[in-house]
């Protein structure tokens, strides 16, 4: 007897029609689930899942917080799976309600329940099926993406009926993601192996020592300007292993590492300060994002941290590249990207790779670290 797992050896390509706009996909090898039957794939408009996320433009997604999914730092999401269910929604032109629950029992009860559209989860085949839900995988099978860049390769799409168009859908978004490299692409933003395992006990040593030191002054700064502190941080420490006392071969110095001119425009008199060298990142950083106040999160963070590292004026450049390309100049993978195509061209766009990821990397870590453990019985 098959599992409601199955690999589909053909491509189907289909069109539904809602609100009169047709929306295409396709399934293609290896996505994981049953071919459905005709009348099925015709139901009548608010008979589906599919046809309600139309109706009242929002798709729903649990998930549970996860490396490999999504980060949640009480303001914005970000993560492979965030990202992924993101560029989902839009291709459904609706918004995404994406929820974060305790536990992945959780998050399939709400699908069981019809509470969500899908869920994003590693949950256990045994676990789905106990709840007679369906799932396949979030990137049609393209494990090897998730597993070199540290992801974990379990991870599925849930849904309530593989019979729904909602299912068919969302699998042949993410095949169609998997063949025009668009998955690959998300993985290696979102590598979990861009700082070594063996730094991460240095890392985590510096944090134990000079993170208490300043823990104080970046909350302050990030109150004053409605950011994230563990975000100030992990810039800090990327940019000085928060160090107040850090000089660059430039010329740029102080723990968050500000050039003179850019000190002056923020009103830092002392660099070396370590307060008023946070005060001006903070303050610089909050400018950014403000310049970026069109894009929405978590693109616009990554965007702001980029020009922190290459000024403003170097990326309204590369966005200008990027538009004469036919592409979307304020979507961070076609920033990334064309980053990531010409680093070796460029020094300055290889350290604003690794500039961003690694401060990704430790916001992630960071807030990993700050959250209570559990308590042993």
């Amino acid at each position: 007897m098959q599992s409601k797992s199955v690999a589909i050896t053909r491509r189907l390509r289909l069109k539904f029609k809602s609100n009169s706009l047709p929306v295409r996909f396709s399934i293609i090898a290896a996505a994981m689930l049953p071919l459905l039957p005709l009348h099925a794939l015709t139901a009548k408009k608010g008979e589906t899942q599919y046809a309600s996320v139309i109706d009242h433009n929002k798709l729903t997604v649990v998930a549970v917080k996860n490396p490999s999914t999504v980060f949640d730092n009480g303001q914005n999401l970000h993560g492979f799976g965030y990202d992924l269910m993101r560029s989902y929604a839009k291709s459904l032109n609706v918004q995404l309600d994406f929820k974060v629950v305790n536990d992945n029992t959780a998050a399939l009860d709400l699908v069981a329940q019809g509470k969500a559209n899908i869920a994003l989860t590693n949950a256990p085949m045994s676990a789905i099926e106990e709840k007679k839900l369906s799932f396949f995988s979030a990137t049609c099978g393209n494990f090897s993406a998730l597993s070199q860049n540290g992801l974990d390769t379990s991870i599925n799409l849930v849904v309530n009926n593989a019979e729904d168009p909602i299912a068919q859908t969302a699998s042949g978004f993410t095949c169609e993601a998997k063949n025009d490299g668009s998955i690959d692409q998300l993985a290696s933003f979102y590598n979990h192996n861009i700082v070594e395992p063996t730094a991460w006990e240095t890392v985590e040593r510096d944090l134990k020592a000079r993170m208490p030191i300043y823990k104080a002054s970046f909350k302050q700064e990030a109150d004053k300007y409605n950011l994230d502190w563990q975000f100030l941080a992990a810039m800090g420490y990327q940019e000085s292993y928060l160090k107040s006392d850090s000089v660059s071969p430039t010329g740029v110095r102080g723990l968050m590492m500000l050039t003179n001119s850019t000190a002056k425009a923020m009103g830092v008199t002392n660099r070396n300060d370590p307060r008023q060298s946070i005060q001006g990142g903070a303050k610089y950083l909050d400018q950014l994002l403000e310049q970026y106040g069109n894009i929405p999160y978590p693109d616009r963070a990554w965007y702001a941290l980029t020009a922190y590292n290459m000024g403003p004026g170097a990326v309204s450049t590369i966005q200008s590249k990027i538009e004469k390309q036919g592409k979307n100049p304020e979507e961070w993978m076609n920033l990334y990207s064309y980053l990531q195509k010409n680093q070796n061209a460029n020094g300055r766009y290889k350290q604003a790779l690794q500039y961003v990821t690694r401060i990704r990397a430790y916001l992630e870590h960071i807030q990993q670290s700050s959250q209570p453990k559990p308590i042993e019985v």
